[in-house]
């Protein structure tokens, strides 16, 4: 296997970890703004020692701008379907929805080549995140769901952009503190006028959330160093494998996980090893 799939699949194991800390959180979308701002904090000191160009063309500003934005609504919707639905149902349903939308959009719009046994991977990734998600759609409130979905398109999203970034020459480190720099205001602005920013915090909360950000850091950070060496669909699907852990986690913080759900993720490894293959 390639250094690409490796990094990828070690960045889903530790974006499993940093949603399932998330998800323990007294107050979800309150966290999610902590846990990026820790992320911030980390990706900016990576990119200041990081060598290289940052954006050595326009396309690869603006498009790490188009990923920070969708980096901003993808926090506030992760945080706030946490809030109203299992850790292992949101997971699910979030990264299965995204990879229903970028795998057409990585072959019809970003001209990636497309295998027999890639494709018959995604396709089998897909239906085993369908499988988890179907099931954890017993624990979770229609809100909820409803959230969840939207949040994939926000993982749809930035997957792109920071595809097409990568491609115009930016640099990784740089782009992956750009876009959270970016994400940062805005999701601060919607906590204010929904009064999350009104809770107290302890000291306790913000060394829990600086934590979960260095992981945030370090999870993007080997995603972005797996894209630049695989398209948008590859390296969504073997991210998908976080899914996988996911259940795990699901079960060591007191989740119930259901043999449909354990199926679905057994379907995603295999997909998933087919699609590095291809």
């Amino acid at each position: 296997m390639t250094p690409g799939p490796i990094w990828l699949l070690a960045s889903a194991v530790l974006h499993a970890g940093w949603n399932a800390l998330l998800k323990r959180e007294r107050e979800p979308e309150l966290a999610a703004l902590g846990v990026l701002a820790g992320g911030l904090l980390f990706a900016t000191a990576i990119a200041i020692a990081w060598p290289g160009a940052g954006f050595p063309t326009r396309a690869a500003l603006l498009w790490g701008l188009g990923a920070g934005a969708f980096e901003a609504v993808y926090f506030v919707t992760l945080g706030s379907a946490l809030a109203r639905a299992s850790y292992g149902a949101v997971y699910a349903i979030a990264r299965g929805g995204a990879l229903v939308v970028v795998w057409p959009v990585a072959v019809a719009f970003l001209r990636e080549p497309v295998s027999a046994t890639g494709a018959a991977g995604a396709a089998l990734v897909g239906a085993g995140v369908i499988l988890v998600a179907a099931a954890g759609k017993e624990r979770a409130s229609a809100g909820g769901i409803a959230l969840a979905v939207a949040c994939a398109g926000t993982i749809a999203g930035y997957h792109v952009c920071y595809d097409l970034a990568l491609a115009a020459g930016a640099g990784t480190a740089p782009l992956f503190a750009l876009a959270f720099a970016v994400a940062l205001p805005p999701a601060w602005l919607w906590a204010r006028l929904t009064g999350r920013t009104m809770v107290a915090v302890d000291r306790g909360a913000v060394l829990r959330w600086t934590a979960a950000g260095s992981l945030v850091a370090a999870s993007f950070l080997l995603f972005l160093l797996g894209l630049a060496r695989s398209g948008a669909g590859v390296a969504l699907t073997l991210r998908n494998t976080s899914v996988v852990f996911a259940q795990v986690l699901a079960l060591a913080i007191g989740e119930r996980v259901p043999p449909r759900q354990l199926i679905g993720s057994v379907l995603v490894v295999l997909g998933a090893a087919l699609v590095a293959a291809g």
